[in-house]
């Protein structure tokens, strides 16, 4: 699986574009800059738009070539980074996060529930993890994601896991992709907000 997606990041493009992803950058650009920890970030688009927009950033992934592209990316964009390789398991900091954004990375069922469950271990007291996954019914569309159902995720799926955090935002929706040609036409995406739970 790892040489799989080391091999579908060498290429030059960027095989979900530059931009970040709309939710994510909605957040950012209407919250004041903390610290910020992006898992499987891929490329880099979202870290290096949120370090572009003052943000202390640490990302990882489990792909050499997505940590080396996300690096040259931010380069180009003159701003710092720290990128990781790593995976959801094996992944341990002794920092605390102000921001967790999760963005489509699904995983299979037992590692998507104890990842999930973990983070609020990285958070900040006031600290918010903020998540955009393909919900269930993206499986009959054409925009992308895992053609696996298991990978994919349901409003209870995500209610559970975050079950000790307080949700803020828990929606299921249909949007309009346009994240380069992977991710591209009708949608239907869960997005959450969560904050660490002071109970």
């Amino acid at each position: 699986m790892k040489e799989s997606w080391n091999s579908r990041y060498t290429t030059e493009e960027f095989i979900y574009g530059v931009k970040p992803n709309d939710f994510f950058k909605s957040f950012i650009e209407n919250n004041p800059p903390g610290k910020i920890l992006l898992p499987g970030d891929g490329e880099g688009r979202n870290a290096v738009y949120a370090a572009i927009h003052g943000w202390d950033v640490t990302a990882y992934d489990y792909s050499d070539s997505a940590k080396n592209k996300a690096l040259s990316f931010a380069i180009e964009n003159n701003v710092q980074i720290n990128y990781l390789n790593s995976t959801v398991e094996t992944f341990s900091s002794k920092d605390k996060f102000d921001l967790i954004s999760i963005i489509y990375l699904h995983l299979p069922p037992i590692i998507r529930h104890t990842f999930h469950a973990g983070l609020s271990k990285y958070l900040n007291p006031n600290g918010k993890i903020l998540m955009e996954c393909f919900s269930k019914l993206q499986f009959a569309n054409k925009s992308g994601g895992p053609k696996n159902m298991d990978l994919l995720y349901s409003l209870k799926d995500i209610q559970n896991d975050f079950k000790n955090h307080n949700i803020e935002l828990l929606e299921q929706k249909e949007i309009n992709l346009n994240e380069s040609s992977l991710h591209q036409g009708k949608a239907s995406v869960i997005r959450l907000i969560a904050s660490k739970s002071t109970s």
